[in-house]
């Protein structure tokens, strides 16, 4: 019934109500279930699951994943990026006075280090008694450690300093590190390092200092 027939108080014709029944069976949805049987064998197991292609590979999660690590270059250090002057290159492969400098201030540092704790051990086991208690022959021997590791490994780590950058100045200006740039080198670091003691312990700290230098040239040309 529309809303003109009820304005009007008219009445549906019987066939119209059945045409829209049917109209409306005609577009209702009709839906059939079919009773289906599961196979378990039917079943993927697990392993074919993990061996899939479509199954991510947890390589690719890295943060390097994808790169050539034939081009990576911080993992080598390029040849053409060493120090060309001639007998620049030692034990270890220098770029330069700053390669130098580095390796030789902290190499020199630790060894004097650990000569110094060494001194100082000795030092602090001979000082106190035999018949002292344990504690107190530790307490003399961390004395004696603390004092003579750092003050040998400091003055040692400093006169390093000096001397490579000296060196490096020296090789730099004369297009070559020898022999003789390390002896020179050495003096004046030595020389140096003791300069405000007055001229005796100057010449001798320049002496031992260009010593050392000129052995361990020897050594380094001998072995390296």
């Amino acid at each position: 019934m529309s809303f003109w027939d009820a304005l009007t108080g008219r009445k549906p014709s019987p066939n119209s109500s059945s045409s829209t029944s049917e109209n409306l069976q005609d577009h209702a949805p009709s839906t059939q279930f079919q009773n289906s049987v599961y196979n378990p064998s039917d079943a993927d197991d697990v392993s074919s699951f993990l061996s899939g292609s479509s199954l991510l590979d947890p390589s690719q999660l890295h943060p390097l994943a994808g790169l050539n690590q034939q081009t990576l270059d911080y993992l080598s250090l390029d040849d053409s990026a060493l120090s060309d002057l001639p007998g620049s290159q030692s034990a270890l492969p220098s770029r330069g006075w700053s390669d130098d400098l580095c390796y030789g201030t902290g190499v020199t540092y630790l060894t004097a280090l650990t000569a110094g704790g060494a001194w100082g051990l000795m030092e602090g086991l001979n000082r106190s008694p035999s018949n002292a208690p344990p504690k107190l022959r530790l307490n003399s021997v961390l004395n004696s450690v603390t004092r003579r590791g750092p003050f040998l490994g400091n003055s040692a780590g400093v006169i390093a300093l000096v001397y490579n950058g000296v060196n490096s100045t020296i090789g730099y200006y004369r297009g070559k590190h020898d022999s003789a740039n390390s002896i020179a080198a050495g003096a004046l670091s030595g020389m140096l390092f003791k300069s405000t003691r007055g001229l005796r312990p100057m010449m001798i700290s320049g002496g031992l200092a260009a010593a050392t230098a000129g052995a361990w040239a020897v050594t380094r040309k001998t072995l390296f």
